[in-house]
């Protein structure tokens, strides 16, 4: 008996071990330390560090790269520095430790935008209260496999839906936004990144957004899911991805569609439906919408490339002033387009917003500071989405 005891209690003792094995952490540094002012102080061990740099989303960039502040390290080998007032937003950073990048090992929320992985803080009081977690309903956020007949490369293809709070509950029928995400984005991006999830609970809490259903698919027609999500297993993303912008994704959206109505409480007719997406999915949310022009809405454009490169033929791509003419005839109650003054697309959004002049064409701009960033296009879903389905 007191063997059998004795044994049970190894048992335990290595399993405790096991389960506890990741309570270490990195002791008792605090980083990074959002303070009262709105600065914040950013903390990192390294004694044996010659330099150490931190890099963020608030500091100066030159030639889309950003120019990093100088860390200093003090007695107990802890390198500190320190912000002046950050505006309320949500921010991404990294250390550059002897010139190699590195996230906080004291902070345990990160995101990850392509191939690059970042720490992330929040400075509340102001614009980043609606993509902050508040004591509000929830909806739920799925990953969902559905069957793409019309994709010749993976038709089995996993998507990320948001219900909005009471779904579950109730036998009503919600209005869908599809979300689309930009070029080497995947269908976590606008959950981690875009912070979709909060701002619709947010935003349904304050009665500022009608309750809906959101939609998030892969726009990459070769990659089934997200980076280690999928059959290929664990690998390294890559930015553009073959079939990208040429035709494939809005050929096939339908299938989403259909996935979409045949699965979940959702309006199945034009005025409940909208699209809208960042960069990419602005492209493809621009040509789903023409190239179906009785299907959508709403039609939201943020940072939008606009045409494919000139090496693409696609029927999807023909007829631009046509189809946009036929979309305006069938009727569109939002045609909604934003970009940064910086950014990079400005020049032909410019030329594509004299295009809707000429066909006369009734659209909504909203032109803001900043360039091509998820600062700018968390903001845009927080506007646009309050004037959906009303």
């Amino acid at each position: 008996m007191k063997k059998l005891l004795l044994l049970n209690f190894l048992i335990l003792l290595s399993s405790s071990g096991f389960s506890q094995q990741a309570l270490g952490g990195a002791g008792n540094i605090i980083s990074p330390e959002v303070h009262e002012d709105n600065t914040v102080t950013f903390r990192l061990y390294a004694p044996n560090a010659r330099e150490v740099k931190v890099s963020g989303e608030w500091m100066p960039q030159k030639e889309w790269a950003t120019i990093p502040a100088e860390m200093k390290m003090n007695k107990d080998s802890v390198w500190t520095y320190t912000t002046k007032p950050l505006p309320s937003n949500l921010y991404s950073y990294s250390f550059l430790v002897d010139g190699v990048k590195m996230t906080d090992p004291n902070n345990v929320h990160l995101v990850r935008d392509v191939a690059t992985v970042s720490s992330i803080f929040i400075i509340g009081n102001g614009k980043a209260e609606n993509y902050s977690v508040n004591d509000v309903p929830h909806g739920t956020v799925a990953r969902r496999w559905y069957n793409s007949p019309s994709n010749k490369e993976k038709d089995n293809r996993r998507i990320t839906i948001y219900t909005p709070p009471g779904y579950e509950t109730s036998d009503e029928s919600y209005p869908v936004l599809y979300l689309l995400h930009g070029m080497g984005g995947d269908e976590e991006a606008w959950i981690a990144l875009g912070r979709a999830s909060q701002i619709l609970d947010n935003l349904i809490a304050q009665g500022k957004a009608k309750p809906m259903v959101v939609v998030m698919p892969n726009g990459n027609y070769v990659q089934e899911a997200a980076p280690g999500e999928s059959s290929k297993g664990f690998y390294k993303p890559n930015f553009q991805l073959p079939f990208t912008m040429e035709g494939s994704m809005e050929s096939s959206f339908p299938d989403v569609i259909d996935f979409v109505e045949n699965n979940y409480r959702v309006k199945a007719e034009k005025e409940s439906r909208a699209i809208a997406g960042l960069s990419m999915g602005g492209f493809h949310s621009l040509h789903i919408s023409r190239y179906y022009p009785d299907t959508f809405d709403y039609v939201g454009l943020f940072s939008p490339a606009i045409m494919p490169g000139e090496n693409v033929k696609s029927p999807i791509y023909e007829n631009l002033e046509e189809t946009l003419k036929q979309q305006k005839e069938n009727g569109v109650e939002l045609y909604w387009i934003a970009i940064g003054k910086t950014d990079f697309l400005y020049k032909s959004v410019e030329d594509f917003r004299k295009t809707l002049d000429q066909i006369k064409m009734n659209y909504v701009y909203r032109e803001t500071e900043g360039g091509h960033t998820w600062s700018n296009w968390r903001d845009y879903l927080v506007e646009l989405t309050q004037l959906l389905f009303k």
